[in-house]
This record gives C-alpha cells, sequence and structure tokens, in this order.
C-alpha cells in the first residue's frame, strides 16, 4: 500500500498532467494521491493578493490570466466540460469577491492569503480528479475536511488527534482512489489554514504515516536525490539510498531534496519516503529509510548554500566573560534572524556564525547594540561582515568515526586552492561544514565530489551487443588481471542487466534477468550512475548510433567498432567527435583494420604536424583473402571457399560490392580533415551488376559462375607481368577511391597473405619509404582486442 504526491512542476502544463495520470493508473495498490497547486499558480496567487492589498487593479488581469489556464486544462483533459467548468466557475467567483474585499480594505492578512493560495491546489486536485474519473474511479477530496490545525496563519500546526482520528474514519468508509489538495488544512472553526514550506509534502507525510503505508512516493523533476547540484557538478548521481537524518542534513545545506519537518510523521512511523521523477518514470528513483544500510559510502552527498554572509565577533573579552555566547544569539533571536552555521575559536577568542545576506546588516546592529558598553570599552571588536560567502557541507551516515575524512575534505579543497574561512561540525559526525568564497564554490564541489565519489582508476563498462564481438569482449576482460574494470550494464537484442555485474557469470545472468531490452532505460540509468563510465556498442544498430550524441553530451566516452556513425553523413561525423575533450572520447579503432593500429597511427601522424600526402590500403579481410588464394582455382570457388570458413558476410556479395571498404577509406579520409560524403568515394565493383542483383545466395552463387572467366583472364594477364590482383582503397589530391588493380613485386601489396590487412601512409615524413602497417584486419579477437585497447586508454 501506498501513497503518492506530485509537485507543481510535474503538472505544469496538461500534457504533464497526461502523463501524471498515465503513472497513477499503472500504479498498485495506491490508496491517495496529493497534488500541488498547477506549476506556477501559487507565486500568482500570492502576487495577485499583494496587489489587491495596493490597490492595484492589475490582480484583475492575472486572475484571468490564471483562470484562463485553468480553463484550458479542463477543455485538453475533459470530454465533457460542462458540469467540471460550471464548479471552476463557481470557485473563480468565489475568489473573485475575496480578492475585491482585499482590495476594498487594501489589506491581505495571513488568514486571507491563506484562503487565497488554497485555490491552487483546490482547482488542480479537482480538475486532475475529474479527468482520471474518464478512465478510473477516484474520489476529489479536500484536505480541509481530513487536516486541522491551529490558527497560526502561514505555518499552521497540526493537531494529530483530531487529524489522525479524521484520515482513519474518512479513508475506512472509501475504496476509491482518494485525489487529495496537498497544502492547505483548516482549524477548529473549519477556517482555512497552510502548512507552510513544503505543505504538500506534509500532507501526504501526514495521510501516509496515519494509514500505515508501506511507501511514499514523492514524485518531482529530478532523478530522485542527487550527490550534488547537477548545475554545478556534472558528474552528480542520483542516491539510490539515504537516511532520514541525511536528507535533513542536505536539505539545511540547500541540497534540493524535502523539506524536514515535512517528513516527520513518516519518520515516526518509519516509513520509507521515495523520490521519484515524473519525467522519468522508470527510473528507481531515491529511497529515504530509517536507516541506510544500502549505502556503503562514507560519504552520501555534497550540499552547498551559494550567497551567505560570516559576521565575525572577537575581542579580549571575549574569553573572560560569561553568558557572552547566550546574550548574541539572544539577540539575533530578537531581532528574529536564523543563523545557519556556527563556529568559535578553542582560544573562545572569536565566535563566528553565518546568515543570509540580507540580514547582515541587522545582525550586526543587534549585537553591536547589545554589547555597545563593551565595544566602547575595547573589550569587544565591532562585528565584521564577510560578504560573498559560500558554504560546502559533505553529510553521510558512515562519517562518524571515520578517520581521516576532515583531512581528505580538506585536501580537496587545497588541491582547487580553495581558502577556507571557517569550520564546522554537528556532534552527530553526519556533516562537514566550510565556508569559503563565493567565487571559488563551483570548483571546490567538483574536487570535493571527485575526490570521494569517483576513482580515477576505476571504470564502469556498460556494453550493448553481446554477439561474436561482444562476447569475446567480456571474454578477454574476464581473463585481464586489471581489477579496476567494472561492468555495469550488458544489453543484446532481447534482455538487459545493470549494476554489478559477474564478468565470470554474465551470461547466465542475462539469460535469467527479467528485464526486457530497453536502450532509453538503459542510458537512462548509466547517465545517473557515478564514477568514470565507458559505453560500448558492440552492434552494427543504427538505433544505437542515434543515442551517441545524447551519451557524449552527458559526459560518458564512447568505444565502438561500429561504422555507422563515421561512415554515414558528414556532419553527424563532425558532431560527434566535436563533443569530445580530454573526459569525454569517441573512440573507434576497430573501425578501420580491426584490431590493427590504423587510427591512432593516423591522427599521431597529424597531430604531430606530418602531412599525408597518400594513403593506400586493402581493407577487406575478405577480398584481400580471396584474391590472395586467387591462384588454380576458380574464382567462384574461392568465394564459397571463404563462405564456408566464416571469412564473408552470410551473404558474400555485401563483401564483395566494396562499400565496407569504402567507408573505410571515408573514415581515414575524413580524419584528415577532409569534408566528404560515401557518395564522393569513387568505387569499382569487382563483379556485374547482374551479381549484385541477385536476391538469394543460391542465385548470387549461380550468376557469380559466369564472372569466373573474365576474372581468370584478369589475373592471367596481371601474372604474365609478375603481377597479382589486389583490391586497394586510395586517398590521394583530395581524392578517395576503391579499385581493383595489378601490383607488382615493388609494391608492399604484392606479398600479402591470408586475410591480412595492410594501410601504406605515404607522408611528407615517410616520404621515399612509407609507414606500413600489416596483420589481420577482421575476426573477433583480433577486433575485441581492438575494442579492450580503446577500453583502457579510457
Amino acid at each position: 500500500m501506498k501513497v503518492l504526491k506530485f509537485g507543481g512542476s510535474s503538472i505544469a502544463t496538461p500534457e504533464r498532467v497526461e502523463k501524471v495520470i498515465e503513472i497513477i493508473l499503472n500504479s498498485k495498490d495506491v490508496k491517495a494521491v496529493v497534488f500541488s497547486a498547477f506549476g506556477g499558480i501559487t507565486n500568482k496567487l500570492i502576487e495577485m493578493s499583494s496587489l489587491a492589498s495596493l490597490g492595484d487593479k492589475d490582480y484583475l488581469k492575472l486572475l484571468d490570466e490564471i483562470k484562463e489556464q485553468h480553463i484550458n486544462a479542463v477543455e485538453f483533459l475533459i470530454k465533457n466540460t460542462t458540469k467540471v467548468n460550471e464548479n471552476i466557475n463557481l470557485l473563480f467567483e468565489e475568489l473573485t469577491d475575496i480578492l475585491h474585499g482585499v482590495f476594498l480594505v487594501k489589506e491581505a492578512s495571513l488568514r486571507s492569503k491563506d484562503l487565497i493560495m488554497s485555490f491552487g491546489e483546490r482547482l488542480s486536485a479537482y480538475i486532475i480528479s475529474e479527468a482520471i474519473k474518464q478512465q478510473f474511479p477516484v474520489d476529489y477530496l479536500d484536505s480541509r475536511k481530513i487536516i486541522k490545525t491551529n490558527g497560526n496563519y502561514g505555518n499552521a500546526l497540526v493537531n494529530y488527534r483530531l487529524t489522525n482520528e479524521n484520515i482513519k474514519n474518512h479513508f475506512k468508509e472509501r475504496a476509491n482512489i482518494q485525489i487529495v489538495t496537498g497544502f492547505i488544512a483548516s482549524n477548529s472553526k473549519g477556517i482555512t489554514t497552510t502548512l507552510g514550506r513544503g505543505g504538500s509534502d506534509f500532507t501526504v507525510s501526514i495521510i501516509g504515516a496515519e494509514l500505515g503505508v508501506d511507501e511514499i512516493e514523492i514524485w518531482t523533476d529530478t532523478n530522485g536525490i542527487l550527490s550534488a547540484d547537477p548545475r554545478k557538478v556534472k558528474e552528480a548521481f542520483t542516491m539510490e539510498n539515504i537516511s532520514y537524518e541525511e536528507a535533513m542534513e542536505l536539505s539545511h545545506f540547500g541540497a534540493k531534496v524535502i523539506h524536514p519537518p515535512t517528513i516527520q510523521p513518516a519518520l515516526n512511523k518509519k516509513i520509507s519516503i521515495r523520490v521519484k521523477n515524473t519525467f522519468n518514470p522508470n527510473f528507481t528513483g531515491t529511497v529515504i529509510s530509517k536507516n541506510n544500510l544500502l549505502n556503503k559510502k562514507v560519504v552520501s552527498g555534497i550540499s552547498s548554500i551559494s550567497d551567505v554572509a560570516l559576521l565575525r565577533i572577537q575581542g579580549s573579552g571575549m574569553a573572560s566573560g560569561s553568558g557572552i555566547a547566550k546574550r548574541i544569539f539572544g539577540a539575533l533571536a530578537e531581532s528574529k534572524i536564523n543563523i545557519m552555521l556556527i563556529t568559535q575559536a578553542s582560544s573562545e577568542h572569536t565566535i563566528c556564525f553565518v546568515v543570509k545576506p540580507k540580514y547582515s546588516k541587522l545582525a550586526k546592529e543587534a549585537i553591536d547594540n547589545e554589547f555597545a558598553t563593551e565595544i566602547k570599552a575595547k573589550f569587544l571588536e565591532k562585528v565584521i561582515i564577510e560578504d560573498n560567502k559560500s558554504i560546502i557541507s559533505i553529510v553521510g551516515e558512515g562519517m562518524r568515526n571515520t578517520i581521516g575524512l576532515a583531512g581528505k575534505f580538506f585536501v580537496a579543497l587545497g588541491k582547487s586552492n580553495v581558502n577556507i574561512v571557517a569550520i564546522a561540525q554537528g556532534s552527530s559526525e553526519r556533516n562537514i561544514s566550510v565556508v569559503i568564497n563565493k567565487k571559488d564554490e563551483i570548483k571546490a564541489l567538483n574536487e570535493v565530489h571527485k575526490i570521494f565519489f569517483i576513482n580515477e582508476n576505476e571504470l564502469n563498462i556498460f556494453i550493448v551487443g553481446t554477439g561474436i564481438i561482444g562476447s569475446e569482449l567480456l571474454q578477454q576482460i574476464k581473463n585481464t588481471t586489471n581489477h579496476n574494470l567494472k561492468i555495469k550494464g550488458i544489453m543484446n537484442v532481447d534482455k538487459m542487466i545493470l549494476g554489478d555485474i559477474s564478468v565470470k557469470n554474465w551470461m547466465s545472468e542475462l539469460n535469467n534477468s527479467d528485464e526486457k531490452n530497453d536502450i532509453n532505460k538503459f542510458i537512462n540509468i548509466m547517465k545517473n550512475s557515478y564514477g568514470k563510465k565507458v559505453f560500448v556498442d558492440c552492434t552494427s544498430s543504427k538505433e544505437i548510433v542515434s543515442k551517441y550524441e545524447e551519451i557524449l553530451s552527458g559526459g560518458i566516452s564512447i568505444v565502438t567498432p561500429n561504422k555507422i556513425a563515421n561512415s554515414s553523413e558528414y556532419k553527424l561525423f563532425k558532431k560527434l567527435n566535436d563533443l569530445t575533450n580530454t573526459n569525454v572520447k569517441f573512440l573507434y579503432e576497430t573501425n578501420v583494420g580491426a584490431g590493427l593500429p590504423v587510427i591512432e597511427t593516423l591522427k599521431e601522424l597529424l597531430q604531430t604536424g606530418d602531412k599525408v600526402v597518400k594513403i593506400e590500403a586493402v581493407l577487406s579481410g575478405t577480398i584481400s583473402y580471396i584474391f590472395n588464394e586467387f591462384v588454380g582455382q576458380k574464382f567462384s570457388d574461392i568465394v564459397k571457399e571463404a563462405k564456408e570458413n566464416g571469412f564473408t558476410e552470410p551473404n558474400p556479395k555485401d563483401d564483395l560490392n566494396g562499400l565496407d571498404v569504402a567507408r573505410k577509406i571515408l573514415i581515414l579520409s575524413r580524419i584528415t580533415g577532409l569534408r566528404i560524403d560515401l557518395k564522393d568515394v569513387k568505387v569499382e565493383k569487382i563483379l556485374s551488376n547482374q551479381c549484385y542483383s541477385a536476391n538469394t545466395i543460391e542465385d548470387f552463387f549461380s550468376l557469380l559462375e559466369n564472372e569466373n572467366d573474365r576474372l581468370e583472364t584478369m589475373r592471367k594477364n596481371a601474372e604474365q607481368e609478375n603481377k597479382v590482383l589486389r583490391y586497394i582503397a586510395t586517398l590521394e589530391n583530395n581524392k578517395a577511391k576503391v579499385e581493383l588493380k595489378t601490383v607488382g613485386s615493388e609494391s608492399p601489396f604484392f606479398t600479402l597473405k591470408g586475410a591480412d590487412n595492410m594501410i601504406s601512409f605515404t607522408t611528407e615524413r615517410y616520404n621515399k619509404r612509407p609507414l606500413t602497417i600489416i596483420g589481420p584486419g577482421a575476426g573477433a579477437k583480433v577486433t575485441a582486442t581492438g575494442v579492450f585497447t580503446d577500453i583502457l586508454k579510457i
């Protein structure tokens, strides 16, 4: 049994509401769903009441705007709108009358503001309940009927005895899912109150606690609670589990979590809270629970408050005077100033505390007034304000009694050349906080995040494709002694597994998995995992290639033998290679020459300032084998033999059409800087067009018999000149071509054997004697080795 809550960003538009309804209908055993106002509406209601209290008629324009937004939502979500629009109009008539009263008396009391703000949740929950009713029976519940508070308008205190009794009685009599207004309540006289900041979270927590649910789900616009602010730390990842206490600490120090008091009812009943993303509903999110036993990390998260002011009180009278701290904090309390952080020197000569910048001058004035006599007598100095500061905090249950943690924290800041202005640690040992200069916040956060969460030597590998190459790659990783390679995800055409995968048992784990193949979910989970990551594409899939830009943009490197990305249109090749940097790499050595170091060699020549004059290459292991064996046998028999030995594609015409060779010389041409596409590569076909038009493999071999005499004549003519036939790709004078040529003993291609590839680079430096690379250019083992080598480069 569970209860759900959706915030304003989740239901900001009618289209988003549709997605929310889909989530609700797909959820099991739901007792209640709590809704905030539509995104942005609460702020507009506050602004509207402010304008009305100032006697500004512009509040009416805002009122019309809000009404139009809700009517549009009704029109989009509901088929039969008559009854719903009537009720919406009644609510807006009531709101209009209230605002008119505020306008006339030019005053908006806290009581009036609570009533005005209540319309946001009343409208959204009612409209959504009516939309759901078209598919599933639900009831609309105005939470003012069940949640009872005192009369402290704006931030009312809950009367749990009455509230829990009301909840129990209400739900006992109703089987349907209850669609509940968040944030609002009422006092003993039935007058509307509100629950303050995080009020909708509070509503669902109160209801869930009394119903004794198994879990409370808070749906928002992020993938749960992140290890740091993703706007400041790109490598931030979703934390799977944190404790209530960790959530409270992170929230206090600026993390976008949930407001601490709102989870208290759940905490009291030890009910887990799961924070999920409305826009990524398949992602598991973060579970907040009593004990964070599943999180093995010492530090769970890092948070920061970007703009604070530090006030320093010092003087010789501090150490000898008793009650100094009491007087300081008493003066601040009287001025209603909240203190965010406190630290005191062991000499008792100095006390520092942090407040929001808007309170700094008021705080200084309050303390200067309180200690006017001591300041005049020079026992104390005047309060010093240091603006433009930030707080950075590390938080974690595992921090208690962990030796060296503070040192590690300070080392990270030192490496970033960040000066620490003040330090504080709570007695719970769940957090250490430092005050630093605001300008250093971003670099400090990133360095601290890196030192606690990222093992620079550890690489998390996500592999798509478990065919011949993918399986061989996993076998080679299994046999390596490198223990820093961690398999975190494997996907094939049917299934996928994610998490800590045993490279020894990956096949059985994948076969036993219930998780269906879903590339979008696979990528989402990979992006939201922590650590250094590489995506390895061992497929020939265009769909997977279409995800490369998203993966690279997410800061994840790619390794692939898949040639599609680099041999498709030039703009894709350029875009993907432009997304790389020192930390994000796109490596594809095996696109040309399998495991041979062809691409790396070419890039290094260019990077060191050499210039390519000509590239000549035999780039097909299949065609190389066929022409190397083309002595004393029919051409068609050699092709059959190559197919039987597994050297060809299922249909050999796919090898003999020359397109694979053309793609490879295209890739090499692009690396040299040419902006060309496949159509710009001139390809001489080995066989007649009739052969290539064969519909079946049997038809192809039948038509191939007709090619024997012509090709045998070519071979004999070459032999008479002491030459051999070779299918060679050439790049010269900015032109790329593939052709069947005769070469003599002076050519390095003359001595080719078996299925070897050969690539010859003629450059300004390697002019008289070209730089030549030779070796197996095909086969699962050497290709997987090339992929593995690229992985190790990362």
